[in-house]
């Protein structure tokens, strides 16, 4: 149990700083600006991982969750435990804006600039690149460990920073998921679940590419 509070605690920090930061500059009119965002989620993240690596992962993702499994370093029996606990924390967040914010239409919910497929593919590279340093820093030696936090906030940070206008840079079903059923728009909610799962997938499977050929 200690683990799965521990994800949705984590999850919640996440979505409610993150989503916040995007409700609070549409209704500030732009005090917060998009790099104000970026760095936000990036933070958020990287706090996260120092607070609570030691107890869940901090995983914070049902698609960093899926894709560790996939690199057998997640039991399956704790899959369902630890989304149905990332997606709790979620909604908490979500939910707990709409009361904060109740004239807001969108609450932070990620919706694409231009083609559907634009997005999807964006959304999928940059899970990728995400998971890609996630599956390294957590699986290294120890030196690799101690900047775990820092250099996996630092890729959303900078993936939030020049993707963000278009795609909302997402990475992350169940920040997608959570404002976009609280918000009701859900018309684009398919992008955010399938890519960054299948995103994340593929970055295990290429990770597990490459230490074969080190061995």
């Amino acid at each position: 149990m200690r683990k799965y509070l521990a994800e949705m605690i984590g999850t919640f920090a996440l979505v409610f700083c993150g989503t916040g930061a995007i409700i609070i500059n549409q209704e500030s009119g732009g005090a917060v600006t998009h790099v104000g965002i970026a760095a936000t989620f990036g933070l958020i993240v990287a706090a996260m991982i120092y607070a609570l690596g030691d107890i869940s992962g901090a995983h914070l993702n049902p698609a960093v969750t899926l894709a560790f499994w996939i690199a057998k370093k997640f039991p399956a029996k704790e899959i369902a435990p630890y989304m149905i606990s990332q997606t709790a924390g979620a909604f908490i967040a979500s939910l707990t804006l709409k009361f904060l914010f109740p004239a807001n239409k969108l609450l932070g919910t990620t919706l694409p600039a231009g083609s559907e497929m634009q997005s999807f593919v964006l959304e999928f590279i940059l899970t990728f690149i995400l998971m890609f340093v996630i599956i390294h820093v957590a699986t290294g030696n120890k030196e690799q460990g101690m900047f775990a936090g820092i250099a996996i906030g630092s890729v959303v940070l900078l993936e939030a920073m020049f993707a963000g206008p278009i795609c909302g840079a997402s990475m992350n079903p169940a920040r997608s998921l959570a404002p976009a059923i609280t918000s009701g728009h859900t018309e684009h909610l398919w992008i955010y679940i399938a890519a960054p799962v299948t995103g994340a997938m593929l970055a295990v499977l290429c990770w597990m590419g490459l230490k074969v050929k080190e061995n």
